[in-house]
C-alpha cells in the first residue's frame, strides 16, 4: 500500500483510481490508512465475499496479495499475482503506461 501511496501523483496522471480491499474490519483499515498516510480508499470485506468472487480468498481464510487493473469499461486488463510490496507502485505505473501506450 505504501508503494502505491508513493506513486500517487503518477497514478493520478494516468487517470488510475486505486482501491485497497482487505478482510480487516473498517476500524482497523481506518487506523492503518491514517498511520500510513494513505489517500485512497481501503474497503473492508470481513466475510471474504468479494475476495472469493475474485478468486483470491485462500483456503486458510486470508486474501492473497493480488492487483487487478480494470479498463474503463470494467474488463479485467491485468491480474498481478506476483506483488512485490517494495516496488509494486512502480511496477503498476509501468503496467499502466504500457497499457495506455505511453
Amino acid at each position: 500500500m505504501c508503494s502505491l501511496r508513493d506513486v500517487a501523483g503518477e497514478l493520478t496522471e494516468l487517470e488510475a483510481a486505486v482501491y485497497g480491499l482487505s478482510l480487516d474490519d473498517v476500524a482497523s483499515l481506518a487506523a492503518f490508512a491514517e498511520d500510513q498516510a494513505l489517500e485512497f480508499p481501503l474497503l473492508s470485506d470481513p466475510d471474504g465475499s468479494v475476495a472469493r468472487k475474485y478468486g483470491v480468498l485462500a483456503e486458510r481464510g486470508w486474501a492473497e496479495r493480488v492487483t487487478f487493473v480494470l479498463a474503463p469499461d470494467g474488463r479485467v486488463e491485468v491480474v498481478d499475482t506476483a506483488v512485490d510490496v517494495s516496488r509494486h507502485g512502480a511496477d503498476l505505473v509501468g503496467q499502466l503506461r504500457e497499457l495506455q501506450g505511453r
